[in-house]
């Protein structure tokens, strides 16, 4: 910078901060606002935010305390709501210059962060969730320009982030993400994603913490444009087991079923090989499911219509059937669920409950030929479309070069249950697909199933009509049965 620009540059200094001490130390008036705006709208230029002087910040510093200390007086007394609205503009001004001064400028920053900006900063947005002022709608632009303050301040600086988060975690985060305004709670979610790491994801963990992080997935589901709070979903809490096993635990059904679609829209990703997902939530998962699933039977009463907490629980289970398909489909990382105890049994036992309450009575397990389902409306949806589908979808993947697994369905008399299966159902789209590929997966290099299959063809007992219609021949050669595919016209 040449000499006449620091001379330039000292002069616009020493105007500003003339300019911002009138602020602090006159009785609050309309001019005072244009000031601070022509202080914010000068920080937007990197040559004039870099030059700064220390002493401006400083006043502007007192100017923000000052307006705290008479907002906490205004609402207790019964102030004029001009001059209320005009304090609640002036915070909000203080805090937009503040945002500017921090873009890319590690050095205001710190500087702020020295002077004691991040205390008071907090102290004024943890007053604005609690206030009773009467100018209620005038709190939403200060609010919205503290937390931008607070994110820019934290961007790239970890001292910063550590400072914002000690003085907010987790009561006012949380009371700012509860804030009934969008746009403040989308700035919210992106200080929090700002602020953390995997130490403070553990903090989260912690029981008496657990509800920021719930909040989160609330979020998720009931604000699904907040892009922030489904980063943090993905980045930060589906990595940690400890996390999501605590928030699963403490969660209604309705929330578990938005984390279990966060963790299926997670492992559905390109490229997906390593998704961060620990086999620990895996684990996890499999044992919920198999203490659970025996709710979705309760569909078929029809009780589930009256009384939303069972469609619920249901609806839980059948999310978590999703994710375990998804989790043992192309995810190496995750095929010891073959071996994982009692799951491979559950599936198959719970597909022979639902085959037989289908067959036993009409009800939303039984086959149906109704297309009109795929349609869009409404009225014609069922909660359990492809359920029984996905349960012999995931006993393939259990089975899939798993010889143990193998023997173990045909003990259980899984065989002739998959095969019976193999028709076209509007309740199970492509369920003939997956029974052809579980029945792929169950014959491969297992003598005794394919015997056992022979056996069923040779007595009658199981029909190969809707195998031929897909293609499909169960062929005997030399004591052994194969599944070739054929030509439909052949």
């Amino acid at each position: 910078m040449n000499q006449a620009n620091m001379a330039a540059t000292t002069n616009s200094n020493l105007n500003m901060s003339a300019s911002i001490a009138g602020v602090l130390n006159e009785e609050h008036c309309p001019e005072h606002l244009q000031v601070l705006k022509t202080f914010t709208a000068a920080l937007r230029d990197k040559e004039y935010r870099d030059a700064v002087q220390e002493e401006v910040f400083s006043i502007l510093l007192k100017v923000l305390s000052r307006l705290c200390d008479e907002l906490q007086a205004a609402s207790c007394d019964n102030q004029d709501l001009q001059s209320v609205a005009l304090q609640l503009q002036l915070t909000a001004e203080c805090f937009r210059a503040q945002r500017n001064a921090c873009v890319q400028s590690t050095r205001n920053q710190s500087l702020l962060r020295e002077l004691g900006f991040i205390n008071i900063s907090i102290k004024i947005l943890s007053f604005l969730q609690t206030t009773h002022l009467e100018s209620r709608e005038g709190i939403f632009e200060p609010l919205r320009c503290g937390i931008q303050f607070l994110g820019n301040l934290s961007v790239g600086n970890q001292i910063c982030k550590d400072d914002i988060w000690q003085l907010s975690f987790p009561n006012l985060l949380l009371q700012l993400l509860s804030v009934d305004d969008e746009k403040a709670v989308n700035y919210a979610s992106m200080v929090l994603h700002t602020c953390l790491d995997e130490a403070k994801v553990d903090e989260l963990s912690d029981p008496q913490n657990i509800q920021l992080a719930r909040r989160v997935i609330e979020l998720c589901r009931t604000q699904p444009d907040l892009d922030w709070t489904v980063i943090i979903a993905t980045q930060y809490f589906l990595k940690s087991s400890a996390l999501v096993e605590n928030m699963y635990s403490g969660m209604s059904h309705r929330e578990r079923i938005t984390l279990l679609e966060l963790l299926s829209a997670q492992l559905q990703e390109k490229d997906s090989e390593e998704c961060g997902i620990p086999a620990s939530v895996a684990r996890f998962l499999a044992s919920s499911f198999q203490e659970g699933c025996g709710a979705v039977l309760t569909l078929a009463t029809g009780s589930a219509s009256s009384d939303d907490e069972v469609l619920q629980e249901a609806l839980t289970v059948i999310s978590l059937l999703d994710v375990l398909c998804e989790m043992t489909s192309d995810h190496r990382q995750f095929m010891f669920l073959q071996d994982h105890p009692g799951l491979l049994v559950t599936t198959a036992e719970l597909l022979g409950q639902v085959h037989a309450v289908g067959k036993a009575s009409k009800n939303i397990f039984s086959a149906a030929q109704n297309f009109s389902s795929f349609s869009g409306d409404e009225d014609s949806y069922s909660p359990v479309i492809s359920f029984k589908a996905h349960l012999i979808r995931l006993i393939g993947n259990l089975c899939y070069s798993n010889t143990n697994n193998q023997n173990k369905v045909r003990e259980l008399e899984g065989i002739p249950l998959i095969l019976d299966n193999c028709n076209i159902d509007s309740n199970n789209p492509f369920i003939s697909q997956w029974a052809i590929f579980t029945i792929r997966n169950l014959l491969e290099h297992n003598t005794q199933n394919q015997e056992q299959v022979a056996a069923l063809e040779r007595r009658g007992t199981a029909d190969y009509s809707a195998l031929r219609e897909l293609g499909f021949l169960v062929e005997e050669r030399d004591g052994s049965l194969l599944l070739k595919t054929v030509r439909k016209d052949s």
